[in-house]
């Protein structure tokens, strides 16, 4: 696909106008429509703005400009590099002050590239080989699924989040993915007054059944690749009992309704090795 048709295809997924596109790069209708009949050749500060106008990926954006013919505007730097120290010193101190609680950091397919000490609670008796990936850990046979006592309700919860990454960006590896983990969740029974698959996790363990939600942090205004596409996943207690549980486990005192965790005793973030792929 070329320039033209790919800019005119990311345009259309996004049910935008060609007007409303021009107004928003601070171009015009007419020339937006040459560009896109291939009739003009777009500079590459009118690439970027495109690409920034319909709030595309840093990697499609780079996309975008190899296809116009220039070089990619945003860097793609290593995990392990000396620049990104700053970045995973930053993480650490997020994972760590979230104990006694799960979380983790993954890229844009799940693979999991941080973790503190109370995802090992998770992770309990799962196959080896899923621990690399988030999604297949929660999802898998071999994986926490056994122990999710609401499984159908939260596989599609976490099958609907991956859904709609790909309607945002698009790929290959996460379709995949999400193919794969599909033939594990059975079909979804929606009655009546359905709200939606937004549900606590709800997992058995020794410590008995906690229920968990999560938030999701990203990097808003990164400019690099590899940064962009980093996800911090924080699982929160539902209740005071799982707040009670988790605290227990890490051999803390329970914090109380309302207050924040904090401090980063009992058990410090860790780093799988990891390397960005394009």
């Amino acid at each position: 696909m070329d320039f033209s048709a790919a800019l005119k295809e990311r345009r259309a997924s996004r049910r935008l106008s060609q007007l409303e596109l021009a107004l928003r790069a601070g171009t015009t209708q007419r020339h937006l429509s040459f560009i896109e009949s291939g009739r003009s050749v777009p500079g590459r500060e009118m690439v970027i703005r495109l690409a920034e106008s319909l709030g595309l990926p840093l990697r499609e954006r780079n996309e975008l400009l190899l296809k116009a013919g220039y070089a990619p505007a945003y860097p793609e730097t290593a995990l392990g590099s000396p620049g990104l120290a700053p970045v995973l010193a930053a993480l650490k101190h997020i994972l760590d002050a979230h104990m006694p609680y799960p979380a983790i950091v993954i890229d844009r397919c799940g693979e999991i590239v941080a973790a503190n000490a109370g995802q090992r609670l998770l992770a309990d008796g799962c196959a080896g080989h899923l621990h690399g990936n988030a999604y297949r850990l929660a999802l898998h046979p071999d994986g926490m699924a056994p122990r999710i006592a609401n499984f159908a309700e939260w596989a599609r919860h976490v099958l609907n989040a991956m859904a709609a990454e790909l309607a945002r960006n698009p790929d290959e590896r996460l379709a995949a993915l999400h193919a794969e983990l599909s033939q594990y969740v059975p079909p979804a029974d929606i009655g009546p007054g359905h709200l939606g698959f937004a549900v606590p996790l709800e997992l058995r363990t020794p410590h008995g059944e906690l229920r968990l939600m999560t938030t999701i942090t990203s990097f808003a205004t990164a400019i690099d690749v590899t940064i962009s596409e980093l996800k911090l996943e924080a699982f929160l207690p539902a209740d005071q009992a799982t707040a009670t549980a988790l605290a227990r486990v890490a051999g803390r005192p329970p914090h109380q309704p309302g207050s924040v965790p904090t401090g980063t005793a009992g058990g410090e973030a860790r780093y799988r090795p990891h390397k960005s792929e394009g």
